[in-house]
């Protein structure tokens, strides 16, 4: 079952920069998304469409759209919360939209101060007028193996969700260790009950790397033949409402594994160390990732803040 190739979509443009105190200008993150397309990287998520009072981070969503060189065959995402959202994004042209909800209700309401039910219905006007529209819907299911408020999550928990956001027309389904508390037994009960509803090829894994367990549990996704994983550059970012949580796994780490595997990615390695250790220096302080500070001290660059911007 194990694939040949993975598609990686790079979350650190949005998921990675949301969550960093540090201000980062919109030709910062053009440019960032510019290196990440020259290393091969050709799924790229990159803002969001929030409201700014929430997420001042992403403020600059329209002007970072604008300002892209966009590449034959790079797909752009966008994540939108709600229609007033969706209707910025629209004008924005992104390739793909993404919504999430949470496998708690705890969760669910510290985190957008509403129920599942209600975040259900709120989705469901954006999905419908995104496919209107012909624009690809993809879905995050936050929590999925354990959340800060309740604790453990059940795969019933999960799988509960996943019908809910099925119900309502989207297209893929993505499964997000959000506190990185997932082993590779539980992410795979989860990854199941997600295929048992979406085909192979639309559901995706979102591991953070609290526990030091990412990588683990992508080669566990990668026995079930789940080839679409989520990564983060420089493993940026992380979970404001978990503490101690890290960011999304490093993609040159998961590169570097896939790699290892003889599994095909499409990235340069060595051009996504770069893209790394640009952002690093842009935000003070070294890359998370272990194997871009291996693979830069193996070049002789000293491992610290803007040492390779």
């Amino acid at each position: 079952m194990i694939p040949e190739h993975v598609t990686l979509v790079e979350v650190g443009p949005r998921d990675g920069l949301q969550n960093e105190a540090a201000p980062v200008s919109a030709a910062q993150k053009i440019e960032l998304v510019h290196r990440l397309q020259a290393a091969g990287c050709r799924e790229i998520e990159v803002t969001s469409f929030v409201s700014p009072k929430w997420v001042p981070q992403m403020a600059d969503n329209a002007e970072v759209m604008a300002g892209l060189r966009r590449r034959p065959g790079v797909r752009y995402a966008v994540l939108t919360p709600n229609m007033k959202g969706l209707e910025a994004a629209l004008a924005s042209r992104p390739d793909e939209i993404v919504v999430f909800a949470a496998a708690t209700e705890a969760f669910s309401q510290r985190n957008i101060n509403c129920s599942i039910a209600e975040s259900i219905d709120r989705f469901a006007p954006v999905v419908a007028a995104a496919r209107a529209a012909g624009v690809k819907v993809r879905a995050a299911v936050s929590c999925t193996v354990g959340c800060p408020y309740q604790g453990a999550v059940t795969p019933d928990e999960v799988e509960r969700v996943v019908l809910l956001l099925q119900g309502i027309g989207v297209q893929h389904m993505g499964i997000a260790d959000t506190i990185g508390v997932g082993t590779p037994r539980a992410v795979q009960a989860v990854l199941e009950r997600a295929l048992k509803h979406f085909p192979l090829a639309e559901v995706s894994g979102h591991f953070h790397d609290t526990y030091g367990q990412a990588l683990a549990n992508i080669h566990a996704a990668l026995q079930l033949g789940v080839h679409v994983f989520d990564a983060s550059i420089a493993g940026l970012g992380g979970c404001p409402y978990a503490k101690g949580a890290t960011g999304n796994v490093a993609t040159e780490d998961v590169v570097f594994m896939l790699h290892g595997m003889g599994i095909a990615t499409g990235i340069d390695l060595d051009a996504l160390v770069d893209a790394g250790a640009y952002i690093s220096g842009v935000i003070g302080r070294p890359t998370a990732s272990r194997a871009g500070r291996a693979l830069l001290a193996k070049r002789g660059v000293a491992v610290q803040a803007g040492a390779a911007a």
